[in-house]
């Protein structure tokens, strides 16, 4: 499960930064399978908060617990 979580939000910090870079890259996939790419990196600009804060306890729980 953890490992689950990790690639998810790798995949939604990813997206957000290529989205940020180059706009038009995600913006032009928004059918069909590459739209979950999208998806990930409206994510990412909404709700970013949630997403460091996020990411900031995989990173204490990679480095102190496991």
């Amino acid at each position: 499960l953890s490992s689950l979580l990790t690639v998810f939000l790798l995949l939604i910090c990813t997206c957000a930064y290529v989205r940020f870079l180059a706009p038009s890259i995600l913006d032009r996939n928004k059918t069909g399978l590459l739209v979950i790419f999208w998806k990930c990196a409206r994510i990412g600009e909404f709700k970013s908060p949630y997403v460091t804060i996020c990411c900031i306890v995989m990173a204490f729980s990679i480095l102190f617990i496991l």
